[in-house]
């Protein structure tokens, strides 16, 4: 009987190409068995509910994480820098996280990649920019000159800083966006790190100034913790269209700001900061019945 010699060719071939297949799925077994336990592992699942129904989501959203992630890096760059004693680029990082911690938050809402392993991400992120870094390159510029008040004050701050982010993350969805209860944390960093670069740059190291510095750190922390209303921006609408005035203000706000980036920058948070408390005592006095 004849036989097909494409037939004769497949059953040749077969053998060989099951014993070549054998081998590359038994070469390195173990090298295998440990990568896919690594995945497995390290995989991060989360639950939600979306349309009533409980979904089960593997893997992160890589695009707000990187901003995170840039965030992160500028404020350990901010406790290097602070610790090599340039404190003019330690100020200028935490300011750079303050920008990109704004900006993760918007692009996860922007491109609906909310997740709660990024809102943990987020806070913990923070709490090295916003909370360790400013109390760190405050301490190590003037701080530490005073002593042991120096430090209990900056531990005070960080301490402030951890409870203060604790404290938004359990109050989120329960209170009126419209407002933060208590300073924000990049808020009062951009305050003392704004308070560094000025005085510093003035080659501020007299006594006024430390205790002027011991203050400000003080003051942050405090604020941060307490219960007093600072306006978020959040109720502002950046996709509708604005009068063409508003434009020409945001450009003549870069100019000055350019002229003298710290002064201008101090000026501008130390505003926002006493904001929160003028705004209690107007409210406070509203309230009050006119003495008869």
């Amino acid at each position: 009987m004849s036989q097909d010699p494409h037939n004769t060719e497949h059953d040749a071939g077969r053998p060989g190409a099951e014993q070549g297949r054998a081998e590359r799925e038994t070469a390195s077994p173990a090298e295998e068995d440990l990568a896919a336990t690594f995945v497995r592992e390290t995989e991060v699942i989360e639950e939600s509910i979306e349309d009533g129904k409980k979904v089960r989501r593997k893997g992160i959203y890589l695009l707000p994480n990187l901003f995170t992630t840039s965030a992160l890096f500028a404020g350990f760059f901010a406790v290097v820098a602070g610790i090599n004693g340039d404190f003019t680029a330690a100020a200028v990082a935490i300011f750079i996280a303050m920008v990109l911690d704004g900006l993760d938050g918007r692009v996860a809402r922007m491109t609906n990649t909310q997740s709660a392993f990024g809102a943990e991400y987020d806070s913990l992120s923070d709490m090295l920019s916003f909370g360790v870094a400013p109390a760190l390159v405050a301490f190590t510029w003037i701080l530490q000159d005073i002593g042991k008040t120096g430090w209990v004050v900056a531990f005070l701050y960080v301490a402030c800083a951890a409870l203060r982010l604790a404290r938004f993350n359990v109050q989120i969805g329960s209170v009126d966006k419209k407002w933060f209860i208590g300073l924000p944390s990049p808020s009062a960093a951009a305050f003392v790190a704004a308070s560094v670069w000025t005085f510093h740059s003035f080659d501020a190291d007299a006594v006024g100034f430390k205790l002027l510095m011991l203050l400000v750190v003080a003051a942050a922390g405090v604020l941060m913790v307490s219960n007093i209303r600072y306006y978020s921006f959040k109720d502002i609408d950046l996709k509708g269209p604005v009068p063409f005035v508003v434009l020409l203000a945001i450009v003549l706000g870069f100019v000055v700001i350019s002229v003298e980036p710290s002064v201008m920058l101090l000026l501008l948070f130390g505003s926002y900061v006493a904001s929160g408390p003028a705004m209690a005592i107007m409210r406070k006095m509203k309230r009050s019945p006119p003495a008869s």
